[in-house]
């Protein structure tokens, strides 16, 4: 008898479900909305809030926009879109994470308190990344984006270094960046660093590895643009290599259910996702593989 589970520990975060909540609300009024980039890195879940009237623009379309509203999804955005905004009477619906914007704070205090401009303010993060533009803006551009030791290696150690994290990174990658970077500075500089990781998050890593351990074909649903779901599913397979990332149903395949062990008869299909993955997208997978497995 096959068993399929969907991973109740999976599915969004504190910070996206915050963020589509206010886009629903603001729709259900029947007011015009925008969105500064896809609400979250999930293309089904845009898909839907665009069936539903939020239109995705991205930030030139967003320079040409006068007298509209625009929400700003969880990962926050830099200074200057704010005073865009209030230049073209842009009305902002808010919806930075409040866990990012408290680290933006943080970052802003310790940029402005610097000012002989003599430390080096680091974040450990993905190069691009939305919430990463938004963390450098509080520098005015000039904080260094690292995403590993190797990177690590370019700052002056010589000069102070202030190391901050992206919210949904790695525990264990910012653990080595801080090592090495301890193992490397001058002993005439300062070095402070702010584990600033989303517990909630973190705390998912180890859940996930459990739940994969547990069965014998994991199907990881993520959408393809989520750093989040790489990292997470990465933890899948150190456990299971039967795991498989699939972003909708139609990627689900007969060969993805036939396990390297146990029988049939005592298959186990586990469901989890990202932070960015809506639990209806996993419930359609479910059903998926139930199809699949009929006779």
């Amino acid at each position: 008898m096959t068993k399929i589970e969907i991973d109740t520990g999976s599915g969004f975060c504190f910070g996206v479900t915050r963020a589509i909540g206010k886009a629903e609300e603001e729709l259900q009024r029947g007011h015009d909305l925008y969105c500064l980039g896809d609400i979250v890195h999930n293309g089904r879940e845009v898909e839907r809030l665009g069936e539903l009237g939020l239109r995705t623009i991205d930030h030139e379309q967003f320079e040409q926009l006068h007298d509209a509203n625009v929400l700003l999804r969880a990962h926050g955005e830099p200074p200057e879109t704010y005073a865009r905004a209030r230049a073209n009477h842009i009305n902002i619906i808010d919806a930075t994470c409040p866990v990012v914007l408290h680290l933006q704070e943080r970052i802003k205090r310790e940029y402005d308190s610097d000012t002989s401009r003599t430390r080096q303010i680091v974040i450990f993060g993905k190069p691009g990344h939305a919430e990463v533009l938004g963390l450098v803006g509080q520098t005015e551009g000039t904080a260094i984006v690292i995403e590993s030791p190797d990177d690590a290696r370019r700052l002056d150690f010589t000069r102070d270094i202030a190391l901050y994290s992206q919210t949904t990174k790695s525990l264990e990658g910012f653990r080595q960046v801080v090592d090495y970077i301890r193992d490397h500075i001058a002993p005439t500089a300062h070095f402070t660093f702010a584990d600033t990781i989303c517990r909630q998050v973190a705390n998912r890593m180890p859940h996930i590895r459990d739940f994969a351990a547990r069965h014998d074909v994991v199907l990881f649903v993520c959408g393809h643009k989520s750093s989040n779901g790489r990292v997470l599913f990465g933890e899948c397979q150190s456990v299971n290599p039967c795991s498989y990332m699939v972003s909708s149903p139609d990627e689900i395949c007969a060969e993805y259910l036939a396990p390297r062990t146990a029988a049939p008869t005592e298959l186990t299909i586990g469901i989890c996702g990202a932070t960015s993955t809506p639990k209806w997208l996993m419930e359609q997978c479910r059903d998926r593989v139930e199809q699949l497995l009929a006779p």
